[in-house]
């Protein structure tokens, strides 16, 4: 059985380029697969490997006083989900290309899963899915706005023509472990919106959380690994394996980590 670790942390990093090194030789030397993005905001990524090497490696990256907090949620697979390791350098973890959105600055306010479906019930609530219109097809919480976007950097010019300060009083946004919505919400603070939320830990802790029977997600949550979407309690959808050649585009994505 193999832990599927999805995690990230927007932290200063100016040193993140010198970590590279290591924690390939550290991934690789444990038998593990996934992507890490390294970064000058933070770090961001999904990997996977046994107990025993996750545990290592998580013990490893944490002796690191900077990610000595750093939220994760865990899923499990029969087999390996990701061909490759990959330690990666970028200019953000999370690519919107906006300077506005930086969550070291200022974001959105947290909800829990529990508390989640309370706030998107207020009628004065517009829900918005920030992920890309391919993974809204996928599956969506019921009453959400999709932007219709194909990439992340596409969502803020969505904002500036979609939504409006004086009128959207209340936001609430979702995405998929949690990371396009700490850049999201941060950019509409700074755009003027007053009550900005986000749901914590995104769809991936919401459907680990909240039973199937009380769960307001309609369809699957499209996923960026070899499992393709995943339903309530964080189980496979059962459906063919993505094409080789898409598998391989999809592992190169950063957005395969958010």
């Amino acid at each position: 059985m193999f832990v599927v670790r999805a995690f990230y942390h927007f932290v200063d990093f100016p040193d993140f380029a010198d970590h590279r090194s290591a924690l390939t030789e550290l991934t690789n030397g444990l038998g593990m697969a996934g992507t890490i993005l390294l970064a000058p905001e933070g770090i961001n990524s999904t990997i996977s490997g046994t107990q025993e090497a996750m545990d290592t490696f998580w013990s490893t990256l944490t002796a690191d006083s900077r990610f000595q907090n750093v939220d994760y949620k865990d899923s499990f697979h029969e087999i390996q989900p990701f061909r490759r390791m990959l330690v990666k350098l970028k200019k953000e973890i999370i690519t919107i290309r906006e300077p506005l959105a930086n969550p070291n600055v200022a974001k959105g306010e947290y909800v829990t899963p529990e508390e989640w479906d309370a706030l998107i019930s207020d009628p004065d609530v517009i829900l918005v899915d920030t992920r890309n219109d391919y993974e809204f097809a996928e599956g969506t919480f019921k009453g959400a706005v999709n932007p219709k976007t194909n990439s992340f950097g596409e969502f803020p010019k969505w904002v500036d023509e979609n939504l409006d300060p004086a009128k959207h009083k209340k936001v609430a946004m979702f995405c998929t472990g949690g990371i396009r919505c700490e850049k999201a919400s941060a950019y509409m603070l700074a755009k003027g919106f007053e009550e900005v939320y986000h749901l914590r830990g995104g769809i991936l802790k919401y459907l680990e959380e909240i039973p199937e029977e009380q769960s307001s997600f309609e369809g699957a949550c499209y996923i960026f690994d070899h499992r393709g979407a995943i339903v309530s309690g964080l189980k496979p959808v059962d459906r063919k394996f993505l094409d080789e050649r898409e598998q391989w585009r999809l592992e190169a994505s950063e957005e395969s980590v958010g």
